[in-house]
């Protein structure tokens, strides 16, 4: 995406909106089943919490890819993008056996992750085959409001409760063909999730009709210059060779699963919005845009840093600003950051917008959520339209007071 092409679409679409690039998306796609080349049955689940727009779902179903979801709604999405229903992984937490039960009917692989749960749907549907999520205490992943595999976590089955499980799952006959793990986000040490990955192998071995493993994801993506990332090809690797052992020694060849978000759409995906004011205090040079936590809230939840770049000016000469948004809290995106001199009316791109940016967006303060655009084959797609006043009361009910 050029800077000459992102600001055309500023001008034809608006701002703030969001742009996606579908050649980067199949680009890391293609990468991720390269570094897996050597298993003989792979399945990427694409997991929609990270970008749930139908035509980024449709472009993953013609990758070849499946889908990971958690809830109805995304199951929903995926049937109506065109996958079929054994593409789709249902790993929820915390929904009610009903939804499981609904969604079980539309033919999707059920992941459950607690033993109430488990034994509640195992005496109900014991010729249904389950899939089970196990936490092996392990955090693979750097930062704690984005790690799931800890103790304390409200995600999966502790693997000091393996005993209690084989005795649900024996009780119930159920079949259980699946077990999968998600150590959280961000993961940067490989030998740690290997170490995990070992656990998962030996719980597996408690399961005899077993068709996949399920290793989650949680890849690190590079957020800034000269950030980290997780070593696909490292990890593709090592845990190949590891995976292969296990499938012979099980006498079955079983499918090695993951389910990422991050790493498929992150880099996709930048934010355009356009400088309001240029607003100097005693101390601080504010950059005030045409966005808020409302559109992009990671920066203000997860403290993660978005690289912001003024294309307007891309060569002008750097000072010092703290990009904020318009939403009457505090919804600062950058302090004292280095960026090109803004004006008023410069556009600023915010990169690494496509993974859980718009999917977290809101109406607060009854701002509309911003317009979604795919560039396919050098071509702008508009995906999703800007909301208007319409929206913000379609389904607000007036009463006479």
């Amino acid at each position: 995406m050029t800077k000459n092409a992102l600001l055309k679409i500023t001008k034809d679409f608006g701002s703030p909106v969001y742009v996606y690039d579908a050649e980067i998306i199949t680009a890391q796609y293609k990468r991720l089943t390269k570094a897996f080349d050597k298993v003989k049955q792979l399945k990427i689940n694409y997991a929609v919490k990270a970008l749930s727009n139908i035509s980024i779902l449709k472009l993953f179903n013609t990758l070849g890819s499946g889908i990971d979801t958690v809830s109805i709604q995304e199951v929903q999405l995926g049937l109506k993008a065109g996958f079929k229903a054994e593409d789709i992984i249902f790993t929820p937490n915390g929904v009610s056996l009903e939804e499981i039960e609904e969604v079980s009917k539309l033919g999707v692989q059920i992941n459950i992750d607690n033993l109430s749960v488990l034994e509640q749907f195992g005496t109900k549907h014991p010729t249904i085959p389950v899939c089970i999520r196990i936490n092996p205490h392990v955090m693979a992943g750097g930062n704690t409001n984005i790690s799931v595999g800890h103790i304390d976590s409200k995600f999966g089955i502790s693997i000091h409760q393996i005993p209690l499980l084989l005795r649900i799952v024996e009780n119930t006959n159920m079949t259980i063909n699946g077990i999968h793990m998600h150590t959280g986000s961000d993961i940067l040490d490989i030998d740690v999730f290997l170490y995990a990955s070992e656990i998962l192998f030996e719980t597996a071995k408690n399961f005899k009709n077993l068709d996949f493993i399920d290793f989650g994801s949680g890849f690190k993506v590079p957020y800034k210059v000269d950030d980290i990332e997780t070593n696909i090809e490292e990890l593709g690797e090592k845990l190949s060779k590891r995976f292969n052992e296990f499938c012979k020694d099980y006498g079955k060849e079983l499918t090695l699963a993951f389910e990422p978000g991050k790493f498929l759409v992150s880099e996709a995906g930048v934010f355009l919005v356009k400088v309001n004011v240029v607003k100097q205090t005693t101390s601080t040079v504010f950059a005030q845009v045409d966005s808020g936590f409302n559109h992009l809230i990671r920066p203000m939840l997860y403290g993660s840093q978005h690289e912001i770049l003024n294309i307007s000016n891309p060569k002008g000469r750097e000072r010092f600003y703290s990009v904020v948004g318009y939403i009457c809290e505090t919804d600062t995106f950058a302090n004292n950051r280095r960026i090109s001199e803004i004006n008023q009316g410069d556009i600023l791109c915010f990169k690494n917008a496509g993974a859980y940016c718009y999917s977290m967006a809101s109406n607060y303060n009854s701002r509309y959520r911003p317009a979604e655009v795919l560039i396919h084959k050098d071509k702008a797609h508009l995906i999703r339209k800007r909301e208007t006043f319409d929206d913000i009361i379609s389904n607000q009910i007036e009463i006479s007071l």
